[in-house]
């Protein structure tokens, strides 16, 4: 039996595998996955916009798509960067009939068999935050209305997933931060807040992250420029 992707009781499917999957890159996989069930598309590929509104490809089901957005960058445009920097939909109906972008790039589409593209923003907090592409032979309403829905929800997982291992970075910068306090403690006689301030000092004397300078002395067991 076929399956209505379109459906309320598949999302709510999706929503419900998108809150199991741990980490980012586990949650842009299970997004693209569906939306080469969900959709009229050949390939799929989520990019997150790391910090400086720089594009970084997570998930794609074809490796070619992160050569076409390596070209994009390195020109400094096309449909991918003004879904990014204009935090708006962009959808090429046909690129056959496409002039908004220069001539090579949609030469590149047509030669992967692409003959119309979909870059929907993934919004958190008013900012695009990724980029779901979609591409195929066309795209209906029905499958437009399906994109938008799943950009949605991909929104929302990809905003929980970053949360989650912000969390995590900063448990592990603690515990980074204890381990050194400790070892500082035991070798000087210092007192927690002492320790602290010698790890502090470090950091900004050296302008290195507290949680390097923690790390770097807890594998050497020596503070930076001591040999």
């Amino acid at each position: 039996m076929s399956v209505d992707y379109s459906s309320a009781e598949a999302f709510a499917r999706l929503a419900s595998e998108l809150q199991t999957v741990d980490g980012i890159e586990e949650t842009v996989e299970a997004v693209v996955q569906f939306a080469l069930q969900a959709l009229s598309c050949q390939f799929a590929s989520v990019v997150l916009i790391a910090q400086g509104r720089r594009p970084e490809v997570v998930a794609s089901t074809d490796p070619a798509l992160a050569e076409l957005y390596q070209e994009q960058i390195d020109v400094g445009a096309g449909p991918l960067l003004t879904a990014i920097l204009e935090n708006s939909v962009v959808h090429l109906a046909d690129v056959g009939v496409e002039t908004r972008w220069w001539p090579e790039l949609i030469g590149r589409l047509k030669e992967l068999g692409i003959h119309s593209a979909l870059h929907l923003p993934l919004m958190v907090s008013g900012r695009s935050q990724a980029v779901l592409n979609l591409y195929g032979d066309a795209f209906s309403p029905d499958d437009l209305a399906v994109a938008h829905i799943l950009a949605r929800h991909a929104s929302v997982a990809i905003a929980a997933a970053r949360h989650q291992e912000t969390m995590l970075r900063a448990v592990d910068a603690r515990k980074l931060v204890g381990q050194a306090m400790g070892i500082l403690m035991e070798r000087y006689d210092l007192d927690a807040d002492r320790a602290f301030e010698v790890l502090r000092r470090y950091s900004q004397d050296y302008n290195r992250k507290l949680r390097d300078v923690a790390q770097e002395l807890i594998d050497t067991r020596k503070l930076p420029g001591r040999g």
